[in-house]
């Protein structure tokens, strides 16, 4: 009797497509599914999946892996998450295009937008290429774990145009022709798009806004055309300060590229739904992304994410025992209490930020869900204590290991329900690569087959992998993966539903120089494969890297 390379026997199939799941086998044979259904053949290998969910593996729509990738090919923590594809690029900063004498430049901007440390940038990465597609080339030469797809960015690709005049001034005629030709170029050369970032708070060292934050309507029209004659999409990072004006620009990119992509957030979700949804009516295809939970930093003694007053500046020096050591001493505890009574804008601000402060619990499975009221400015008015007094407290009484979500966005889990099951917002948003020390979403995946599925029902199974398969892979153009088909290629999660959850999250200190970073694990995936290999099998990587780099091919 014949063998196939590998046999998933007798799982929950959950195609990708919103059909209803059903029992069966999938058999895998080099990169593809070459049989679904009753496999009689034997494999090779064999996974057996009674009881479990069979899916395609989830597509990361936003996440700045860019320079992680380049130290990190397993690309934590995504690959603990189910995700097989990661969308790199996004929100307007990259590598590449890249002169040689640019390159502190771009580590720069990378560091202040996204808290990737630049050092670990100069030093992590080979920095051997120019161009995008030089970029991808290195990519690809290094081999990472999972596929990637990237998005090349207007910060990068202006300022390979216009210098150091990219920052603050509009792009003359000649310069927005060169911009375009540039941007539909790299995506000739196999990015998928382009990204754009309108979003004032991402700056550069010294305060000012990115390169093309506030460029001209003209200059994105013309790039929408000319990445959209090479079949790329647009990202967006809109100014959330201007829905209206920046709905104007989106419909319009729409009209003249492949399709937008663009980031939301719940406080909007009214306004955007009416623009969106008028503009898929006129067949113009336009999606959001958006954190399928309330977004924002996590804070505790093991990272830097607390009050800046001179006494807590002082506790931030110390390393993460000695920071435990100095709050069990009742004398520096009084002294970092008073220290926030004491500074005029810590105590000005503090109802405002500490009931934004949220604790993660102390269980394996970290705490999103509390409800408004459960803040840390709530549990210290409960038992009439300072703010500060709670947080050391609840520190202490976890000998240093609590957590605080710092709630910036999504701030209401309702109105995130309400946005994601529209049918143009997606769940995603995790951030990966980014924000390491201050924030960790990657793990968003998992959290809406916990949560959003089997926790609360708002998502059937078949739905929630439906919006993290299938349709990111058509946002991207992905023809050939994001459902299970034969033919396609085997990018599979095997998950036992019952038990997936995301673990607490934790500081490491693996990057270049030794800089930190969160990391965030999960539990329930029996299996992973990427392009037919096992990457992860029990929760652990098995150190296979089997991805590709997935170049625009239209």
């Amino acid at each position: 009797m014949a063998h196939h390379q590998l046999v998933i026997r007798n799982g929950t199939i959950v195609d990708g497509t919103g059909k209803e799941p059903y029992v069966g086998d999938v058999a895998i044979d080099g990169n593809s599914i070459s049989a679904m259904g009753t496999v009689e053949e034997k494999g090779q290998q064999e996974i057996q999946a009674d009881g479990l969910a069979v899916t395609p593996g989830f597509i990361d729509l936003h996440t700045h892996l860019d320079a992680q990738i380049g130290w990190d090919p397993q690309m934590t923590s995504v690959t603990w998450h189910g995700v097989t594809t990661a969308l790199i690029g996004n929100c307007g900063v990259t590598f590449a295009p890249c002169k040689p004498q640019d390159r502190e430049f771009l580590a720069d901007m990378m560091e202040t937008v996204e808290d990737i440390p630049k050092h670990a940038i100069l030093t992590g990465l080979p920095w051997d290429w120019e161009s995008y597609g030089g970029y991808l080339d290195s990519l690809e030469s290094r081999g990472p774990m999972i596929n990637v797809a990237g998005l090349v960015g207007h910060s990068a690709t202006r300022f390979y145009v216009m210098g150091e005049r990219a920052i603050d001034e509009q792009a003359t005629p000649d310069e927005i022709r060169q911009i375009a030709e540039l941007a539909a170029q790299s995506v000739k050369e196999g990015a998928v798009g382009f990204s754009v970032n309108r979003h004032p708070g991402h700056v550069i060292p010294d305060g000012r806004p990115i390169p093309g934050t506030f460029a001209h309507a003209d200059e994105l029209h013309a790039i929408a055309e000319a990445v959209g004659k090479q079949g790329g999409i647009m990202q967006v990072v809109p100014n959330f300060g201007d829905i209206e004006g920046e709905m104007d620009l989106i419909e319009a990119e729409a009209g003249l590229c492949r399709g937008v992509l663009f980031s939301a957030i719940g406080e909007h979700r009214i306004a955007l739904n009416e623009r969106v949804t008028a503009m898929r009516e006129k067949g113009l295809n336009v999606t959001a992304v958006t954190v399928p939970r309330s977004g924002g930093g996590v804070g505790g003694l093991s990272t830097n994410n607390f009050w800046r007053t001179p006494a807590w500046n002082e506790l931030r020096k110390l390393d993460f025992d000695g920071r435990l050591a100095a709050i069990k001493d009742e004398a520096t505890r009084a002294k970092l209490v008073q220290d926030v009574k004491d500074d005029s804008q810590a105590s000005e601000n503090l109802e405002r930020t500490t009931s934004r402060w949220y604790p993660m619990g102390d269980g394996e499975r970290p705490i999103y869900t509390h409800k408004r009221g459960e803040s840390l400015w709530d549990i210290a008015t409960a038992a009439a204590e300072h703010p500060a007094e709670t947080w050391l407290r609840i520190t202490l009484e976890s000998e240093g290991r609590a957590l605080f979500h710092m709630r910036g966005f999504n701030m209401s889990l309702e109105g995130v329900e309400d946005l994601i099951t529209t049918d143009w917002a997606m769940p995603g948003l995790g951030d990966a690569g980014a924000h390491v020390s201050q924030m960790i979403d990657s793990g968003w995946s998992t959290f809406v087959l916990s949560h959003w599925h089997r926790d609360k029902g708002v998502y059937s199974l078949s739905e929630a992998v439906r919006r993290m398969t299938s349709e990111p892979a058509r946002v991207l153009g992905l023809d050939d993966r994001g459902t299970l088909v034969v033919g396609k290629r085997a990018d599979i999660n095997v998950i036992d539903i019952d038990r997936v959850a995301e673990c607490q999250p934790r500081i490491v200190n693996d990057f270049p120089g030794g800089a930190p970073r969160f990391i965030q694990r999960a539990v329930g995936y029996k299996a992973t494969l990427c392009n037919g290999q096992v990457i992860l099998r029990d929760d652990e990587h098995t150190g296979v890297l089997a991805g590709e780099v997935l170049r625009n091919r239209n």
